[in-house]
């Protein structure tokens, strides 16, 4: 019998792998600017020291640049939108389209459980930052930062439950999903409909009615899902073709 030793992760490890994941959400979104370096240490508990090693291993990666200057910083970079890049990006949904396929299962059964839960749960306070989150998407001026605010709308659901496993499950979702919504193609019309669905989700949980809540989840994770498999299958041609 052989088993792996275990890998204690260092800590500027860690805190590399908490803003990588906060950018792989979009929560932090391109040209953002990373609170200065004292305040990053005070967040995280740890040293000066610690947060300027985890900045090099996320600049080296290509993730933020530092910027010097009256507007410099720690900046997070632009994706990149040539063809390259584009085929990266349909190359990776190709790869990942199995793992994509079931994590829309597992988001079908899990995400209008989660907002059945959270309508019983919640607080006044939490309530305020959906609508501020749908308030967001209205005004968004971009896609990343649309796709920002509708991630952070979902999170506060779950975390509205007060289940950690439940904000890891929807966390991983997007994760997984992230890169197949970037192929989605967006418009006006689009836009509209999940602002009526997520406004029909935030009525559900303001009226503390689990069921109302959670069936309203359930309409827009399918109409989601539909279009995500739309785009999987129109991957799967293309590469064939």
């Amino acid at each position: 019998m052989q088993f792996e030793p275990i890998q204690q992760i260092r800590a500027h490890e860690y805190v590399a792998e908490q803003i990588r994941r906060y950018i792989a959400l979009r929560l932090i979104k391109p040209g953002e600017v990373l609170p200065p370096e004292r305040e990053l240490a005070a967040l995280f508990g740890v040293g000066r020291p610690t947060v300027q090693h985890a900045l090099t291993l996320l600049e080296s990666g290509r993730l933020v640049e530092s910027r010097r200057g009256r507007r410099g910083g720690t900046v997070v970079c632009q994706p990149t939108e040539d063809v390259e890049a584009m085929e990266e990006l349909i190359t990776r949904v190709l790869r990942e389209r199995a793992a994509i396929a079931e994590m829309l299962d597992f988001r079908r059964v899990m995400e209008p459980a989660i907002a059945g839960l959270a309508a019983v749960t919640r607080r006044e306070d939490e309530l305020e930052t959906l609508r501020t989150a749908i308030a967001g998407m209205a005004n968004a001026s971009s896609e990343p930062d649309y796709m920002r605010n509708d991630t952070e709308f979902h999170i506060a659901i779950a975390r509205s439950t007060r289940n950690r496993f439940m904000v890891d499950a929807i966390e991983e979702t997007r994760l997984r999903l992230n890169d197949v919504m970037t192929l989605l193609p967006e418009s006006d019309l689009w836009h509209h409909g999940i602002s009526g669905e997520h406004n029909a989700i935030l009525k559900g949980i303001e009226s503390r009615d689990g069921p109302t809540a959670a069936a309203a989840m359930q309409v827009h994770v399918a109409n989601s899902e539909q279009g995500l498999r739309a785009v999987l299958e129109a991957v799967r041609r293309r590469v064939a073709g």
